[in-house]
């Protein structure tokens, strides 16, 4: 099944490199991926509305390892506190922000009552676009909270209501399925990790910056991400078109026990969560059309022992996003805190719904191991 899944996904073209976009995209498409593309690299300054607090000055400068559009090696830090299993985010929201404008009169710090601090990595939005056109349906279909068919399995959609539409949505980008469709998940980031506010996010955010405060900070009027007077397209919007139309990493061909692997992956009961394949609905793109999305993820939201205390939108402090794995063998850090270096050690750490997957790969002989690790050296 996971192989055919590979193959089914290769009917796309040729295979790419990591950062080009989908095959068979239309010239229009292939002109705003690239304008797309352009406007991920811009490195930004507080003339263009950079700050007043900020994690990184270009959306690549996070996101580029093993291409534009990957993971890297930043990270970024969230606090509050946590009591009786509530969470309670401080002033300003959980996002503790690494730098600041000059004079750095709206600096962000760690509450200093804050209980919880926790680090979270660059999500690589490889393929973001084919997830995007997943229906909620779909992923609806897969819930399962009441644990009816006791497998210790109970995940649960992430609803929410979407910033850009106002309307009920499945929240499947980011590590807490924060975000519903690409345009919010690109005006989230633009505002909380570059300090630029825009139509869809209108207010500036400082972890205990005062609203007065970061406006006597911020010299640029508000909304700062304009529409270009020759394209009408924001930011968020060249962002949306980059990753919308980004290809997802395919598989990389296997050795003889990658397929026993395959079979040990499913039988152990990862794929539970880790579901190979989901379908694209309808799409205005064909290249995203009613297509295969081998991304080994069920988009819903789970406890699976690795909380990191911090609740966000829909998700509470214990839960997370099931990560896609699509792409796992050009990761060098996993899990969300990048605390693990190999599959194995994320497996590992895996308890609360993922207990019986764990104890069964603990279980596993030598060989079984060995073909699992083959299996992962595909994906």
């Amino acid at each position: 099944m996971l192989a055919a899944a590979g193959i089914a996904y290769s009917q796309l073209g040729a295979p790419v490199r990591p950062g080009d976009p989908l095959p068979g995209l239309t010239p229009t498409e292939t002109a705003l991926f690239d304008a797309g593309k352009e406007d991920f690299l811009e490195v930004e300054s507080p003339e263009d509305g950079l700050g007043p607090a900020f994690n990184g000055r270009s959306c690549a400068e996070c996101h580029n390892a093993p291409g534009v559009g990957g993971i890297g090696n930043q990270s970024v830090t969230r606090a509050g506190r946590l009591e009786q299993g509530r969470f309670n985010e401080p002033e300003g929201g959980s996002l503790i922000h690494k730098f600041s404008n000059p004079d750095h009169a709206c600096q962000p710090q760690i509450p200093h009552n804050a209980n919880v601090v926790a680090t979270r990595i660059p999500i690589a939005i490889f393929g973001d676009g084919l997830i995007d056109a997943i229906p909620d349906a779909a992923i609806r279909a897969l819930e399962d909270p009441g644990d009816r068919d006791g497998d210790g399995v109970r995940g649960r959609a992430a609803l929410i209501t979407d910033a850009a539409s106002g309307q009920q949505r499945v929240g499947r980008f980011g590590w807490k399925a924060q975000q519903a469709t690409l345009l919010s998940f690109a005006g989230d980031a633009y505002v909380n990790e570059m300090g630029i506010t825009n139509d869809i996010f209108r207010g500036e955010v400082g972890t205990g910056i005062g609203f007065q405060q970061m406006a006597a900070c911020d010299k640029v009027p508000d909304p700062e991400d304009k529409r270009d007077p020759v394209t009408g397209r924001r930011g968020v919007d060249n962002f949306t078109n980059f990753m919308k139309l980004l290809a997802p990493i395919g598989r990389a061909p296997g050795r003889p026990e990658s397929q026993r692997g395959e079979r040990v992956f499913m039988d152990i009961g990862c794929a539970t969560c880790h579901r190979p394949v989901l379908m694209t609905g309808p799409s205005e793109v064909a290249a995203l059309r009613q297509r295969p999305v081998p991304l080994f993820s069920d988009l819903l939201l789970h406890d699976i022992g690795t909380g990191d205390g911090i609740a966000q939108a829909a998700a509470g402090p214990n839960e997370f996003r099931t990560p896609p794995l699509w792409g796992l063998r050009t990761r060098k850090l996993l899990m969300h805190d990048g605390a693990s270096l190999t599959p194995e050690q994320a497996i590992d750490r895996h308890r609360g719904e993922a207990t019986r997957a764990r104890d069964r790969f603990r279980a596993l002989p030598p060989p079984d191991r060995d073909a699992l690790r083959a299996f992962f050296d595909t994906l």
